[in-house]
């Protein structure tokens, strides 16, 4: 089988997770890792993870898949950095969906959902790493059942939401605020690239949120 992955963002914490997966299957399947879609040479499936560049339906025709990792429990949820979004909505479980990419954002048909828990206490690290285990999870039912799956329509009987793309102001950190108050702000927060920050005294702060061990 040729399988493509598209991840725009070198960078993402993702790619690890995605090299461990081609190193596995690397003998089993002919596949490629690419950053930007004028690589793509088509094939079988197209997997996009998070990825930000507009797939036209010509591209798409290229494979006889393309599908979507989408971390929301769809048609609730569409757009950018969902289970971010959830997460400060104080949600503790969450729902990744595989899901057929379509003109219309994250409407596509579905293939497959599942559900896990994400703790008070789990921090961004920990979150990815629960989260990309289970994008690999669905990855590896793609792959499996490719000829077999049966995708179906979102419920039209559910009306769609939608979030918004982050921006580094996102991760503004109040300092007249309790630190319990805004927690769940901080500890979503990817220290390397979208790092929690304060201002005071005319000067901007970054915030790190380790667990300690006293073990």
């Amino acid at each position: 089988m040729k399988i493509s992955f598209l991840c725009n963002d070198p960078r993402h914490p993702v790619n690890d997770y995605l090299y461990t997966w081609l190193k596995n299957n690397n003998s089993k399947h002919e596949i490629e890792l690419v950053r930007q879609k004028k690589d793509l040479s088509g094939g079988d499936i197209l997997f996009l993870i998070s990825c930000t560049e507009i797939i036209s339906s010509q591209e798409r025709n290229a494979y006889m898949s393309c599908l979507v990792l989408h971390a929301s429990d769809l048609p609730k949820g569409r757009g950018w950095s969902p289970h971010i979004w959830s997460i400060l909505e104080g949600k503790e479980e969450l729902t990744l969906t595989l899901l057929e990419a379509s003109n219309k954002v994250d409407s596509g048909k579905i293939w497959k959902k599942l559900k896990f828990q994400v703790p008070k206490h789990a921090l961004w690290d920990e979150i990815n790493n629960q989260l990309f285990e289970k994008e690999l999870e669905l990855i590896d039912f793609a792959v499996s059942n490719f000829k077999s799956v049966s995708p179906k329509p979102q419920d039209i009987n559910i009306a769609p939401t939608y979030y918004s793309k982050r921006t580094p102001m996102d991760s503004a950190i109040d300092p007249f605020k309790s630190i319990e108050s805004q927690f769940d702000k901080i500890r979503v927060c990817d220290p390397k690239r979208f790092p929690a920050y304060i201002e005071l005294y005319g000067e901007k702060y970054k915030i790190t949120l380790e667990k300690i061990n006293d073990q």
